[in-house]
């Protein structure tokens, strides 16, 4: 597990792709659960060890995600997030030729409970604004920065869908790309940015993918431009 940022009451890692971020009721791996074994063990605590989440990342999504290791530290980035004060930005692989350098998307997003998907419905979806920046593009797919501004399920996943370019390896939203792997599915958490717990300065943490998979239609230099953009520069796309 690859730790970004850690002290005494929280810890950013990279979630890699097909791990869950906590326990449902199916099998498999979780974040939280591999989190507490994994500090349990680095620093040999008895007992239980306290690790809570505070965000989450779809099962094939991977990337940056922060947690905390204290009750206090939950509670105050909880806080952060319900103020809207959590901003994350991500790297997403589309199928097509993104054709602007900055655009904001607006949708009317609904979530359907049995299928687990969210529509454009005007009439009773919510208001949704994503903020997309070209980052590289060829004859089939664009890399592309993404900032959720409303931060809704699947808003990325659906957005993008919506605007016509499915993000790749997304079947569940119209992708024509057949992957066979876990690096098949084109989008990442990238940046993380939020206020310390009990400190006042922000906590910026960035990962990138690596080169595997539907990663490998761009070369190093264009994530690089994606994990290079300041904390300063993406609070300001969530901007509207």
């Amino acid at each position: 597990m690859k730790i970004l940022y850690e002290d005494n009451h929280i810890i950013s890692v990279v979630k890699e792709p097909g791990i869950l971020s906590q326990a449902d009721s199916g099998t498999g791996e979780d974040m939280v659960n591999l989190l507490k074994e994994d500090i349990k063990e680095r620093y040999q605590k008895p007992g239980n060890v306290y690790v809570g989440l505070v965000h989450r990342l779809d099962r094939n999504v991977g990337g940056t995600m922060i947690f905390a290791k204290t009750s206090k530290g939950a509670s105050r980035l909880s806080e952060e997030i319900r103020c809207k004060r959590f901003y994350k930005a991500y790297i997403a692989l589309v199928e097509g030729c993104w054709p602007e350098k900055e655009s904001l998307l607006k949708n009317y997003l609904l979530k359907d409970e049995k299928t687990n998907t969210v529509s454009d419905n005007r009439e009773k979806g919510k208001e949704s604004y994503l903020r997309v920046i070209r980052l590289a593009a060829n004859d089939k797919y664009s890399l592309l920065l993404a900032l959720p501004i409303t931060g809704r399920t699947h808003q990325i996943r659906a957005q993008l869908s919506f605007a016509g370019y499915p993000i790749a390896g997304d079947r569940k939203y119209g992708s024509h790309f057949t992957g066979k792997t876990k690096e098949d599915f084109g989008l990442w958490s990238c940046h993380g940015i939020v206020k310390h717990p009990t400190k006042d300065e922000l906590i910026h943490v960035t990962s990138l993918p690596e080169r595997k998979g539907v990663w490998s239609n761009f070369d190093e230099s264009q994530y690089e431009k994606a994990a290079n953009f300041t904390e300063e520069k993406i609070i300001k796309w969530f901007t509207i």
